[in-house]
């Protein structure tokens, strides 16, 4: 009986529901349902954009869910009170259901055509449900695992990512040829599957430095899922696959995403029978344990290491105990901010726009989908690979994440211009760069934002950077491509074919992705230092 207790209540456990949570919200789904919103209400391209700004502010704007999130985990004994992370995921449960099923039923007709600000709000709810959620997931995933802050956050919206791609499995599935329904699903299955777990979401002590390990089996399982979809959609545009090939591929993605819970079980009992080991030869583990820890570092180039002890506990401190005021005062926190805007912002452009582009283009329906599941899946490789290889550089070659933030939006300036070019079939070969990079970016800000302003208030700091998504969505989306679509657009259904609909608003948002990058270096040299403090401190934590 005991032994259960220790499995059901590990940090391994909460690691494994916060995943399950993370991959039933399905984002970036905007696209399979975002034709039958826009004939239903009757809008314009520049309107639906005016609503898909609505959704990227839902689901970007969390500052909410920091503040809610800090409020009901400040006390550390909240175990016997009312708190803990579950509350936020409650408040994010009701806020999706809330959300979709209005929007579901005002699409079907059960109520009358609401106003697009009205309709707006409902995208909001629904989307907003998806900052509760994560900030919930991904903050107390920093706390359980603080050692390895890149690696958990990779994986956490790792698994957000490719939540569009399992969400389109399931809609083809049950759903297939009636969008209207899939909003319906939204509605119901992410409030499930949080409502079930989230008491499972649980902040524990750090009191074991070598999980690196075990952490690392979590992005090993979710390269395996998203393999394992992308080859069923490339099987499903090749063949035509009947009914029961379907289900048994669906069941086959069921099993694996139940993985991570047998990883989470061996974990716990390898942490089990360390700690019995350390409580049962104490002064000789205290001894040992400096020189094993050491080992999961290697040294930093020659230069890098050698830093003032003094100005190490001056430094760090501080930096560790910023609010959103004190973040708010300092020229960091705008640089950040500035190359979210020109990152995020054109990278959401180009995912609520994929309907209207690939038809543009005349890719058929079924084509705009699977490209739908590709970008999930390549936004997914961008956020498990980039945090994984951001805490390995780190570590290893003391590289600053500023400085990958750099090179990841180098590369997203090239993708917009492979989407400039409109050549054949183009569409694949752009969301591979935009999507990766896109991904990354979204692992990245989190754990930057955790080292530069500190974890206790990280929530609402990262959070507040967040709405830096929605202006970014406003200005690319509805000011630059919905507007030069419409100027471009013909007929009573506004609609435009060929290259030049889109080709200059990619050039814009290239040139911007640009300025994006010219930030994230600005931000690297003035961190570069401190980056080397907060490895001499991690250094100085395993040596413990």
């Amino acid at each position: 009986m005991l032994w259960r207790l220790r499995i059901s209540s590990s940090k391994w456990i909460a690691t494994v529901a916060s995943l399950w949570i993370q991959c039933s919200c399905g984002v970036d789904t905007f696209s399979i349902y975002s034709s039958v919103l826009k004939s239903s209400q009757g809008y314009d391209q520049s309107t639906l954009d005016t609503v898909a700004v609505f959704k990227d502010t839902g689901g970007n704007a969390g500052v909410l869910a920091g503040l809610l999130y800090s409020a009901v985990t400040h006390n550390n004994n909240y175990w016997g009170g009312f708190g803990g992370p579950w509350v936020v995921h409650l408040a994010g449960a009701i806020q999706n259901f809330l959300g979709f099923f209005m929007m579901w039923a005002a699409v079907v007709g059960l109520i009358k055509r609401p106003p697009v600000v009205v309709m707006g709000l409902f995208i909001f709810l629904s989307t907003h449900a998806s900052a509760f959620f994560t900030t919930a997931n991904v903050v107390t995933g920093v706390q359980n695992f603080p050692q390895s802050g890149g690696t958990i956050v990779g994986v956490m919206k790792g698994f957000l990512g490719i939540s569009g791609a399992i969400m389109v499995q399931v809609y083809n599935i049950f759903c297939e040829g009636k969008p209207s329904n899939c909003i319906l699903m939204l509605a119901l299955l992410p409030t499930f599957v949080s409502i079930v777990l989230m008491f499972f979401v649980r902040i524990y002590e750090a009191n074991i430095v070598d999980d690196v390990k075990q952490l690392n089996s979590f992005p090993i399982v979710a390269l395996i899922i998203a393999g394992y979809l992308m080859i069923t959609l490339l099987l499903k545009n090749i063949f035509s696959l009947p009914l029961w090939a379907h289900i048994i591929m669906f069941i086959f993605m069921l099993l694996l995403l139940a993985s991570p819970l047998g990883i989470a079980i061996k974990a716990q009992l390898e942490d089990s029978k360390r700690l019995s080991q350390m409580f049962s030869s104490e002064s000789n583990h205290s001894k040992e344990n400096p020189a094993k820890d050491t080992l999961a570092y290697h040294e930093l180039p020659d230069g890098e290491g050698q830093v003032n002890a003094a100005l190490d506990d001056k430094i760090l401190p501080y930096e560790e105990s910023m609010n959103l005021l004190q973040a708010l005062r300092t020229i960091n926190f705008f640089l950040l901010f500035l190359a979210t805007v020109c990152g995020m912002g054109s990278g959401l452009a180009v995912i609520n726009n994929f309907s209207q582009i690939g038809r543009s283009l005349h890719y058929t329906a079924v084509e705009v989908d699977n490209l739908v599941s590709l970008w999930s899946i390549w936004n997914f490789v961008g956020r498990i690979g980039v945090g994984y290889l951001s805490d390995y550089l780190l570590h290893t070659r003391g590289w600053t994440r500023p400085l990958l933030m750099s090179i990841s939006l180098a590369a997203m300036t090239t993708g917009h211009i492979v989407f400039a070019s409109g050549f054949p079939g183009i569409l694949y070969i752009g969301s591979i760069l935009v999507g990766i990079c896109y991904g990354s970016l979204w692992s990245l800000i989190p754990t930057i934002t955790s080292e530069i302003f500190g974890v206790r208030h990280m929530g609402t700091i990262f959070n507040a950077i967040g709405l830096a998504c929605p202006i970014g969505s406003y200005i690319f989306s509805v000011r630059v491509v919905g507007y030069i679509y419409d100027m471009q657009a013909t007929g009573e259904d506004h609609s435009c074919f060929g290259t030049h609909c889109f080709m200059l608003s990619f050039l814009i948002m290239a040139s911007l992705a640009l300025l994006g990058c010219l930030a994230a270096i600005a931000l690297f040299f003035r961190t570069r230092r401190f980056y080397q403090l907060v490895v001499i401190r991690r250094l100085k934590h395993s040596l413990r």
